[in-house]
């Protein structure tokens, strides 16, 4: 069988290693990852703008929720795979200033807060989370621009109620000076130290809430998938779940390297012991119905947002892949 050629776009994400190493291999499929830097937001957003547009690209990365906005106005352009390499919870990502005036989430209420994007899969469950901390998105006062003077993110149109950041001034930078009272980050500002910085998270403690999050929903929340241009797909509908159960083989693979002889931190073995027990051995596998849950919470949570027009379902989603046989 002569295979397939594939050329995709992608982070450097330590799960997805093996497989752009060829440690693995996605059958059928002679499978070219062009690795961007994981740690570079906007080398990132280039990326993702490569994965779409670059006619050098088969496809590649992709934001769950540009994604969701083509599938609810009919844009068939892209083809969702249910391949997600980035996932994270939110708790984490949300700073105040060091002995500023939000000391618990319910001190949120009425106040300002900063975010890199609306329209952005992160800012979606950032605003999930928070509504589960007890403060819904219309109880705050939002202001959206870059982070740190760097954009990597569309701002998208914004709402009624829903202010940009003055030009020339970032989130950081106006919360650290008392302009704003939070922001959620994807990345950790500058100004953050965990002991003594400007700027510190609300939730210090994160990992009891963020567990507490699962516990509650049983997935871990994903942000981008792999998308294929509808040319590609169209030309070879099997080649979406031979990447599932590659990028799965690939991170069974990664899986190993860390159990078989941990040595990347000091305790690394105690924390994969917990969170094997907390979150079972398959809390990162692809497809559909291991993600239901995950990928109907987010559709449903763009849609209140104003995402989106419509409700879309996690079939609708990936209607393609699963009309193909994908599970």
């Amino acid at each position: 069988m002569t295979e397939i050629a594939l050329r995709l776009a992608c982070a450097d994400y330590v799960r997805v290693l093996p497989l752009a190493a060829g440690q693995v291999r996605a059958e059928g499929i002679a499978l070219d990852l062009v690795l961007g830097r994981g740690g570079s937001w906007p080398a990132r957003a280039s990326m993702l703008s490569r994965a779409l547009s670059d006619p050098a690209l088969h496809g590649g990365e992709g934001s769950m929720a540009q994604h969701v906005r083509r599938v609810a106005a009919g844009d068939r352009s892209h083809v969702g795979i249910p391949v997600f390499v980035l996932r994270g919870f939110p708790h984490r990502d949300l700073y105040v200033r060091r002995g500023g005036p939000v000391q618990t989430p319910a001190d949120l209420r009425g106040r300002r807060v900063g975010m890199y994007s609306w329209v952005a899969s992160g800012s979606v469950w950032y605003r999930h989370a928070q509504a589960e901390l007890g403060v819904p998105v219309g109880a705050v006062q939002w202001v959206i621009g870059d982070i740190e003077g760097e954009s990597f993110a569309p701002a998208g149109d914004l709402p009624q109620g829903v202010s940009p950041a003055p030009q020339g001034r970032a989130i950081a930078e106006m919360l650290a000076a008392g302009e704003l009272d939070a922001m959620w980050s994807p990345p950790r500002p500058r100004l953050y130290h965990p002991d003594g910085g400007a700027l510190a998270r609300l939730l210090p403690d994160f990992v009891p809430v963020e567990r507490d999050y699962f516990n509650r929903h049983r997935f871990w929340p994903a942000m981008h998938l792999i998308v294929l241009r509808r040319a590609v797909w169209e030309a070879n509908p099997w080649i979406g779940r031979a990447l599932v159960d590659a990028f799965d083989a690939s991170e069974a693979e990664f899986e190993a390297s860390q159990s078989g002889f941990p040595v990347g931190t000091p305790w690394q073995e105690a924390e994969l012991e917990r969170t094997a027990a907390a979150m079972g051995h398959e809390y990162s596998r692809n497809g559909v119905g291991p993600n239901q849950a995950m990928i109907e919470a987010f559709c449903a949570t763009a849609h209140a947002l104003g995402l989106t027009a419509r409700r879309v379902t996690a079939d609708e989603y990936f209607s393609e892949y699963l009309a193909s046989g994908g599970h």
